[in-house]
């Protein structure tokens, strides 16, 4: 079941190429959750390609500390914008090259999305920013970040910026850990209104997350985040928070990421894909069929070990198939939610 091609709301290739040393190159390799092969293998369509910064390491094993009932990791400190845009640059770069070597077609457009969709070449890929720290006060970082492609962001990791704060990885919690946005943050937001730039919620404190609904124009998106009812992890959302993207008309991808997806929040690859469709159907009773898909957060988190890697998203369609989903919810499912929401966004 290698169709419909699924879109996917976000992953970490270009942080994991960057971070291996492998560059472009490795792409075409069989390694990592997304590769040339596993993607053809497993009717990848594409997706949102994350330009992320790492924190630098602290010698602590979050790991082995997400397996426990409960677990609270301190946030990372602040990176600095110089040393942010120099490994932010450095993945931009791997993208080009991506796109250069016929890997990815860069997509502005709803257009160029169904056009890369429908055509037999690369996947169809949207350049995303995964915590704003590169970007100044001025914005002017964001100005040309935008020219050279960008067109979704998302204002924080789980880590402070100028512009605002994150959720720590804390179980069991509801995103109520912190402040929302600063002044500039606000300026932030408002200007990727102006520019046609998706403003991503996922990672966002709630006074992030309300922050940005009270001045939000545009559909409410949360690229990969799962629910808190499910799985009450301080990464999830609210039914409250539910409640105001299906008011805007906005959308909810997914994550993958076992500590996301389990009721006990453990993070253990030893999990059956029974809490996808748990949330699944949480999703879609609270946003409805049009507003729910996929953001796997592939090579950047611990997903169930039966979708380890995207040449195994044919059992995720044949989980859904077994579900009850019929051929229509599935291509919405997999990827006309998103182009429907981009289209309202990027207006």
């Amino acid at each position: 079941m290698r169709t419909p091609l699924i879109f996917d709301g976000h992953n970490d290739v270009l942080t994991r190429l960057w971070s291996s040393g492998a560059g472009a190159a490795g792409f075409g390799k069989d390694a990592g959750a997304i590769n040339a092969p596993a993607a053809r293998k497993g009717g990848l369509g594409g997706g949102f390609f994350a330009l992320w910064v790492p924190s630098p390491p602290d010698g602590s094993d979050s790991a082995a500390a997400m397996r426990e009932q409960r677990y609270d990791l301190p946030l990372p400190g602040p990176v600095a914008r110089d040393t942010a845009m120099e490994v932010v640059t450095a993945q931009a770069a791997i993208f080009d090259a991506l796109v250069d070597a016929g890997h990815l077609v860069a997509c502005r457009t709803v257009e160029d999305l169904r056009a890369a969709l429908a055509g037999d070449g690369g996947l169809a890929a949207i350049l995303h920013l995964e915590g704003a720290e590169c970007i100044g006060p001025d914005l002017a970082e964001l100005d040309r970040l935008h020219a050279r492609g960008l067109r979704s962001l998302g204002p924080v990791w789980s880590r402070p910026t100028i512009f605002g704060h994150g959720v720590p990885f804390r179980f069991p919690s509801t995103g109520d850990t912190g402040p929302g946005l600063t002044e500039a943050g606000r300026r932030l937001v408002a200007r990727c209104h102006e520019l046609g730039v998706l403003v991503d919620l996922s990672h966002m404190t709630e006074a992030g997350f309300w922050d940005v609904a009270a001045m939000e124009r545009r559909p409410l998106v949360a690229t990969h985040s799962n629910a808190h009812a499910i799985c009450p992890s301080a990464r999830n959302l609210t039914d409250r928070q539910l409640d105001a993207i299906a008011d805007s008309d906005g959308m909810v991808g997914i994550n993958f990421g076992t500590a996301f997806l389990r009721e006990d929040g453990k993070r253990t690859a030893e999990t059956g894909l029974d809490p996808l469709l748990r949330h699944l159907d949480h999703l879609i009773g609270r946003l409805g069929e049009d507003r729910v898909g996929f953001g796997s957060d592939y090579d950047g988190t611990l997903v169930p070990e039966a979708l380890t890697s995207s040449a195994d998203l044919p059992l995720l369609r044949k989980a859904l198939r077994a579900h009850g989903i019929d051929d229509a919810l599935m291509q919405k499912l997999c990827h006309e939610n998103w182009l429907r929401v981009l289209d309202l966004c990027w207006r």
